[in-house]
């Protein structure tokens, strides 16, 4: 899955481990989330939706394989 959080995360200037706090996570899955390598949990993708003020599927793009 896709996902926009680094563009979200430069336009609130904020770290890696300034989201990461945020969001109750570590600046590892941060960066796993950045990079593709990890998909968010329903739950993890709601809560960064939510800190962004973003309906989830504005930040996670859902492609059908």
């Amino acid at each position: 899955m896709n996902n926009k959080i680094k563009e979200y995360r430069n336009a609130m200037k904020l770290t890696q481990d300034d989201l990461a706090r945020a969001v109750d996570v570590t600046r590892q899955t941060i960066i796993s989330l950045e990079s593709g390598r990890y998909d968010a949990s329903l739950k993890l993708a709601y809560r960064i939706a939510k800190y962004f003020k973003a309906a989830i599927e504005d930040v996670f793009l859902f492609e059908e394989e």
